[in-house]
């Protein structure tokens, strides 16, 4: 969102900027998902609902989780939030005490060590890299599991990398973590947007007694168009889930009545509005991975989800020119040196990768037009090639 607001800044100031920094679907929210919400202002809807979200909506989530997860919850284990970082924050609130651990795998998403931290719990970071694919290995999960262990957050499809566990994966973890009582937080923002056949699991699917304790975060942010809307939803134990009612009762109150009568449109109208968006972000991503993987100093897994690229850059900093470079973009970090030279000498906005854990690479977002991947894919090559 910074990178965003900086380019955004320079655009102002008559600065060529393309950016790729932005989090969130270049494609405007489906009409009939506008036109719910007009109507709902139209017919007055527009007063408090209850703090944990309107019982419509918390029975469409029930559906949705029957329908696209097999999964049955009833509507008090259920709760709207003001989207999907409300409901981690909240989460971590009524659920992490002061010396907890909360299992983190990196790279992550940048949000989740400082919500950890604000409840006074201790990140504790598993590190994975491209040459794993961005998983972590039951080893690791294992070995990092102490007698503070809370919780650990699983996040597949990944922000950043995309990457995303299959359902076997997850299963071996769920034998490591039904040895303890260790609660599985998975956060499943990017559910829908996944490629190449891929089939989405979580790991409240493995068993009955993995659903008890797993805690589901999920909105309609990515999947619809709907960032700006700020509908977020969290299902699970049905204790936790009423102390963040209690919490979102003397904090926020309501997330936005009118957003969350769009957000039942969402959920329970006409889903094939997203296999555009799908189908424009598949060709995206091939487009985007396979130009990233033909500039000198650079390579890039293949995500299976999401819509970010992650690729790794610390071949550039091997080329011939980069010392000279780096003097005049000279950072303690060196994807934040790299990033502010992408910015400065190519006009392209992206990600330094230490903000989600890991220097050696930056994140692309390819939820742009086709022509502006075109260009800037262009403009980075040409920053590099100087630096041969």
């Amino acid at each position: 969102m910074a990178v965003t607001a900086m380019a955004a800044q320079l655009r102002a100031e008559g600065v060529d900027i393309i950016g790729f920094g932005s989090g969130e679907p270049d494609f405007d929210t489906p009409l009939h998902i506008k036109e719910a919400a007009i109507k709902a202002i139209e017919s007055g809807k527009t007063k408090y609902t209850p703090a944990g979200g309107l019982p419509e909506l918390k029975e469409a989530v029930v559906e949705k989780f029957k329908r696209d997860n097999n999964l049955n919850y009833k509507k008090s284990e259920i709760i709207i939030n003001c989207g999907g970082k409300h409901s981690f924050y909240n989460l971590m609130q009524v659920l992490i005490d002061a010396g907890d651990e909360v299992i983190i795998p990196s790279p992550y998403w940048v949000s989740y060590p400082d919500m950890v931290k604000l409840a006074g719990g201790t990140p504790v970071f598993i590190e994975t890299s491209s040459d794993t694919g961005f998983k972590i290995t039951p080893e690791q999960l294992e070995t990092s599991i102490t007698s503070k262990t809370r919780a650990v957050v699983i996040n597949s499809p990944s922000n950043p990398t995309g990457a995303a566990y299959t359902k076997e994966e997850l299963a071996v973890f769920a034998s490591i973590l039904e040895k303890t009582d260790v609660i599985p937080i998975s956060d499943d923002i990017y559910e829908n947007i996944i490629y190449d056949g891929f089939k989405f699991s979580n790991i409240a699917n493995i068993s009955d007694s993995m659903k008890e304790r797993t805690i589901v975060l999920n909105g309609v942010s990515k999947t619809y168009a709907m960032t700006g809307w700020r509908i977020g939803y969290t299902a699970g134990n049905e204790d936790i889930i009423k102390k963040m009612d209690i919490l979102q009762g003397q904090s926020t109150s309501n997330p936005t009545t009118i957003s969350q009568w769009a957000a039942i449109e969402a959920l329970t109208g006409d889903q094939t509005v997203l296999d555009n968006m799908l189908e424009a972000f598949n060709r995206r991503r091939n487009f985007v991975i396979e130009g990233l993987n033909d500039i000198p100093g650079i390579t890039c897994n293949k995500p299976e989800g999401a819509f970010y690229a992650f690729p790794k850059i610390s071949g550039v900093y091997e080329l011939k020119g980069w010392e000279k470079a780096s003097e005049k973009y000279k950072d303690t970090y060196k994807s934040s040196s790299f990033s502010a030279y992408l910015l400065n000498e190519a006009g392209t906005a992206v990600v330094p990768g230490i903000g989600f854990g890991s220097d050696e690479y930056i994140r692309i977002s390819f939820a742009t037009s086709d022509s502006n991947l075109k260009e800037g894919l262009k403009r980075i090559r040409g920053a590099i090639e100087k630096l041969c």
